[in-house]
C-alpha cells in the first residue's frame, strides 16, 4: 500500500477537507502492516473503496423563523459503510458544520461501530444550522423541514441516525415525529428517542459512562484502579457530564470542566449537585461555564484558557475534535499524566498523539473510548426490534461488555514487543480488519 500515492489522490479529488484526511492518513498508518500481508485486500482495491463514502446525500433546508422570515439551510448524510449494518451515526447541528467534518465523522463511524461487535455500519450527518438562540418553535420547524428532505433516505434497516452536537432529546424528537408522520409506520430509524416512544434507558450517559469503564479496563491492565485518581474534563454537556458522574461514582475526583470562554478548575472536585449543576449550564443555552465559580467560591474559572495545564492523573477531553494540541500535550506530559482518553471524537491533533506516544504516555482513541454511545444506540436498535425495553442495569451490564470487548480487542491489536499498549493502533487495526473481511465477502460491489 503506498500511503502517500492514497493521500495525494484523495486530497486532489477532496482539496481544502482537512478534518477528513487527516482521519484518513491517521487509519492508514495504523494498518500499513497488516494490510500489507493480505495482498487479496491490494487486489480488491479495499482500501481505496474504505476510504470513499458510498453516498453523500445534500439538501436544501427551507424553513421559517417566528418572524415570518425564509431562512436556509444545508442539509448532509453522508452514508460511509454498511458493510456490516444498516448505516448508523449521529446528525450534528452547528455553525461550524461541512462535509470536511461528517465525511470525517462517518469514516470514524465506521470503525468505531465495527469494534462494538454489533451490526452496524458508519454514517454521519448534520447541518450548518445551530439551535443557539433559536426558539421551540423555530428548532422544531428546523427539524421537520430538515427530514422532509432526508426521509426518503432512512428506514430501520436502512439507516439510522442519532444524535450529536446541537442535537439532543428533543430535536431528535420532532425528527422523528415528522419522519413517523411521512412514512406513516413507528420503527426504530432513529435512536436517542424520548424513553415514552422507543428509547433506551441510559443512553443520555452512555458516551461518558462507557468511556470510564474503558478507562477501568486500561488501568486494570496494568494493575491499577481509579479509585484516588484526579481526572480532568473538557466540555459540560451530556458527555461531559455522563463521564463526570461515572468517575465520580467510580471514586475518582474530576477537578475541571470547560467551555467556549474558558476552563474551571475545582480542587474539591466537580461531584454532587455540582454534576446536575454542569447541565443546568448547558440548558441555559449561553454555552459558558463561567457562572460556576459564581456558585462554587472554591472553584476558580481560568478566561480563554484549557485545562491541560492542570496537574492530573487522566484528562479525558469530552468536547470536540483536534482540542488538544501539541502543547497542551507537552504540559499534560511535563505534569506526568498518567493516561488520556479521548471521549470527543479526535479530540487530539496529530502532534498531540505523537507527543504521547512518543513518551509511552498511554492514550486511547475516540473510535475505541466513545463506543458506548453508539454501543447503546445499538442496544436501542435492538429494544426496538423486539417491541421491548430493557431495564437500565440491563442495558448498563451489556455497555460495560461490549467496552470490555473494545479493550480486548485494542490489546490484541496494539501491544508492542515492550509491552506498551499502543490503543490507537489496536482500535484502527481490530475495526479494520472486521469492515474489510465483510467488504471482502460480499464482492466487488
Amino acid at each position: 500500500m503506498d500511503i502517500n500515492n492514497i493521500l495525494a489522490n484523495l486530497e486532489a479529488k477532496h482539496p481544502g477537507e482537512k478534518e477528513y484526511l487527516q482521519a484518513v492518513k491517521e487509519v492508514l498508518l495504523c494498518v500499513e502492516d497488516v494490510y500489507n500481508q493480505h495482498p487479496e485486500f491490494e487486489k480488491a482495491r479495499i482500501i481505496e473503496r474504505m476510504v470513499e463514502p458510498d453516498r453523500i446525500v445534500t439538501f436544501r433546508v427551507t424553513w421559517v423563523d417566528d418572524r415570518g422570515e425564509v431562512q436556509n439551510n444545508i442539509g448532509y448524510r453522508v452514508q460511509f459503510n454498511n458493510a456490516i449494518g444498516p448505516y448508523k451515526g449521529g446528525i450534528r447541528f452547528h455553525a461550524s458544520v461541512n462535509l470536511s467534518i461528517l465525511k470525517f465523522l462517518g469514516f470514524e463511524q465506521t470503525f468505531k461501530n465495527a469494534l462494538t461487535t454489533l451490526p452496524m455500519g458508519g454514517a454521519k450527518g448534520g447541518s450548518d444550522f445551530s439551535p443557539r438562540g433559536k426558539s421551540e418553535a423555530e428548532i422544531m420547524r428546523f427539524c421537520q423541514a430538515f427530514i422532509l428532505g432526508l426521509w426518503k433516505n432512512l428506514g430501520p434497516d436502512r439507516d439510522v441516525p442519532a444524535g450529536d452536537i446541537g442535537v439532543g432529546g428533543r430535536e431528535v424528537g420532532y425528527m422523528y415525529g415528522m419522519y413517523k408522520r411521512l412514512v406513516n409506520e413507528h420503527n426504530g430509524a432513529f435512536t436517542g428517542k424520548g424513553l415514552d416512544f422507543g428509547g433506551s434507558l441510559i443512553r443520555p450517559e452512555a458516551t461518558g459512562f462507557g468511556a470510564l469503564y474503558f478507562v477501568q479496563s486500561m488501568l486494570a491492565e496494568k494493575g491499577d484502579d481509579i479509585k484516588g485518581k484526579t481526572v480532568a474534563v473538557s466540555g459540560f454537556g451530556n458527555v461531559a457530564w455522563g463521564a463526570t458522574l461515572k468517575a465520580t461514582e467510580l471514586g475518582a475526583k474530576v477537578v475541571t470542566i470547560s467551555g467556549p470562554d474558558g476552563y474551571i478548575y475545582d480542587p474539591e472536585g466537580v461531584s454532587g449537585e455540582k454534576i446536575d449543576y454542569m447541565l443546568y449550564l448547558r440548558a441555559t443555552g449561553e454555552d459558558i461555564v463561567a457562572p460556576y465559580a459564581e456558585k462554587y467560591p472554591e472553584a476558580t474559572f481560568y478566561p480563554g484558557r484549557k485545562p491541560w495545564e492542570q496537574k492530573v492523573d487522566i484528562a479525558l477531553p469530552c468536547a470536540t475534535q483536534n482540542e488538544v494540541d501539541g502543547e497542551d500535550a507537552r504540559k499534560l506530559v511535563e505534569n506526568g499524566v498518567e493516561m488520556v482518553a479521548e471521549v470527543s471524537n479526535m479530540g487530539c491533533t496529530p502532534e498531540a498523539i505523537d507527543t504521547f506516544l512518543q513518551s509511552k504516555t498511554i492514550y486511547a482513541p475516540g473510535k475505541a473510548v466513545n463506543a458506548g454511545g453508539v454501543a447503546t444506540s445499538g442496544l436501542e436498535m435492538s429494544q426496538n426490534a423486539m417491541h421491548l425495553q430493557w431495564t437500565a442495569e440491563e442495558v448498563d451490564d451489556k455497555l460495560h461488555q461490549i467496552m470490555k470487548n473494545i479493550h480486548t480487542q485494542c490489546v490484541k491489536y496494539g501491544k508492542e514487543p515492550d509491552g506498551y499498549i499502543n490503543y490507537m493502533k489496536g482500535a484502527n487495526i481490530a475495526g479494520f480488519m472486521k469492515v474489510a473481511n465483510a467488504m471482502m465477502g460480499q464482492g466487488i460491489i
